[in-house]
């Protein structure tokens, strides 16, 4: 490599922008696509997978960017929009070479890939891997302990080698900033094998927000990879409602043995919803709403409003509820909106506050129903109360979505586009 060429590392691209030349972006890079060669020679490098503002992942040329550099990419402004499909002879560099096992040449010592470096070659628009940064000894929680090197992509073998039990310490890295949804559209493209060693790396709270965001067909796949005890931990940090819709894709058998293992407060929850007819306020509420006593102040009440782990949706407004204060038993009195919170002294008491004027949701009332109703009403979230008078939980607009749009939804939202790509 000539002493003028500069050298980037791709764990810095993940999620870097990239701008046509008028300055206008066209999306972030998610990975990169490298072919292996025969012998030693380092790799080509072909292209980056961007995904554009629709969250569709394409395919961009190397021979399309003109420039890396300051956290950027720059293409040449000719973006070709169909989708990204990998090919046999293709591989991702971020999703697959990171994290592996592989031996330097010289004496066989077994390493770790942490990350890889690119190169443009001279007098030329193609770029190669050049140089492997990588850890010796064993991974795990100990890997920073261990000596780390760069070396020549020739001083080490095994990258051709089908991997298993691949680490995922350094892809995860990577991918740290993601919010859930875009983690889980990189989770959706990865190979089955590496999403479900990926999967295993996440900690239960993040692999449940993830979860949350996947088509159901990943996630019963990945479910059904994780040991049950853990899958168990996973669906009790999902929201109940969530669980239960992915409780649903399994057998009465699986669903009960992972209740079973469940804490049972937890598990309580998700079996009164799987009770419930899918397409109904039961079948589609959340068991957790803000609950507040009557003698509760505004103060209370926005404190509750204030939690990080609260969607929109549900943050909006709190539920006052006669003793006890929670989800099946509380005696349902009125609600009470955020706005309506802002507007008062912080010592006010909800319960003089308190909407009691519109009818609560009964738990069969059927999905066109409960639409129409957060219409007509204008409401991003609604009560389910039973015949005693007791809230049940809540219907919030992003659940009556979730049932609206076609079943496939998601599969659209990662797959839009056309079926094949050219380089």
């Amino acid at each position: 490599m000539p002493s003028g060429a500069p050298r980037i590392f791709v764990s810095h691209l993940a999620g870097v922008a990239v701008f046509d030349p008028n300055g206008d972006q066209v999306g972030r890079v998610r990975d990169l696509v490298a072919m292996l060669r025969v012998g030693r020679r380092p790799p080509r490098l072909l292209g980056m997978v961007v995904e554009v503002v629709s969250r569709r992942r394409i395919f961009l040329p190397m021979t399309r960017i003109t420039g890396v550099e300051s956290g950027q990419v720059i293409t040449t402004g000719v973006v070709n929009m169909r989708r990204f499909e990998q090919r046999p002879t293709e591989r991702l560099v971020l999703g697959e070479l990171l994290d592996r096992r592989v031996r330097l040449v010289d004496g066989g010592e077994e390493v770790t890939v942490l990350d890889v470096s690119i190169v443009q070659l001279p007098a030329r628009r193609e770029w190669e891997i050049d140089k492997v940064f990588v850890r010796k000894g064993k991974g795990g929680a100990l890997r920073r302990r261990g000596e780390t090197l760069t070396v020549e992509w020739s001083a080490v073998t095994g990258f051709s080698l089908e991997e298993h039990g691949q680490g995922a310490e350094s892809l995860l890295a990577t991918f740290e900033q993601l919010r859930p949804a875009d983690l889980a559209n990189a989770l959706h493209h990865l190979t089955p094998k590496r999403r479900a060693e990926v999967a295993a790396a996440l900690d239960d709270d993040r692999l449940a927000d993830v979860l949350e965001e996947l088509p159901d067909d990943d996630q019963v796949e990945i479910l059904g990879k994780l040991k049950e005890e853990r899958a168990a931990d996973v669906l009790e940090a999902m929201d109940p409602d969530d669980a239960a819709d992915l409780l649903s894709e399994l057998s009465e058998e699986d669903q009960e043995r992972l209740l079973t293992l469940m804490r049972p407060d937890d598990a309580a929850d998700v079996r009164r919803l799987l009770s419930y007819e899918e397409r109904t306020a039961g079948g589609l509420m959340t068991t957790e709403p803000i609950v507040l006593r009557p003698d509760a102040t505004v103060a209370d009440a926005l404190a509750r409003v204030r939690q990080q782990d609260l969607s929109p949706a549900l943050a909006a407004q709190v539920y006052v509820c006669r003793p006890p204060d929670e989800t099946p038993t509380g005696k349902y009195l009125g609600t009470v909106h955020f706005q309506r919170m802002l507007r008062e002294p912080p010592f006010t008491l909800v319960s003089s506050i308190v909407e009691s004027d519109l009818p609560p949701l009964s738990p069969g009332t059927p999905l066109p129903a409960v639409t129409s109703y957060l219409a007509a009403y204008n409401m991003v979230a609604a009560p389910v109360v039973d015949e005693g008078g007791s809230l049940l939980g809540a219907v919030t607009v992003d659940d009556v979505l979730d049932h609206l749009l076609p079943d496939d939804w998601r599969e659209r939202e990662f797959h839009e586009g056309e079926a094949a790509r050219g380089h």
